[in-house]
């Protein structure tokens, strides 16, 4: 695997764009994702492919402005699999978004501490 579970370059730009707030960004971040990763649950278990879509486009911009590519790349793989209406890999999906995101949070607490 080539990607890194965080870009260190875009995470070094929203410490200087956010300076004293970044562990509240880092904290937000942590905290939407749960919710994005319950409505990604929801529509799965709806099988409703418009709503897994838009959850699975939402989780990715973030995901991106973050600096979690792997995640993202996750996340648009999922929307583009909803925006077909194929949903037979999607409980795959999330399952590897669901462990890439515990990797991502961990690395992410870590990086939280250094700014206590």
């Amino acid at each position: 695997m080539s990607e890194s579970h965080l870009d260190q370059n875009v995470l070094a730009s929203l410490l200087d764009v956010m300076g004293a707030e970044y562990p509240v960004l880092l904290d937000t971040f942590l905290i939407d994702s749960e919710e994005r990763l319950r409505c990604l649950h929801e529509a799965l278990t709806a099988a409703d492919a418009q709503a897994l879509r838009l959850a699975a486009h939402s989780f990715k911009g973030s995901c991106s402005n973050m600096g979690a590519p792997l995640l993202a790349r996750l996340c648009k793989d999922l929307e583009e699999d909803a925006r077909r209406e194929r949903l037979d890999d999607a409980p795959g999906l999330v399952e590897q978004i669901e462990r890439e995101f515990a990797i991502v949070r961990i690395l992410l607490k870590s990086e939280r501490q250094r700014y206590r």
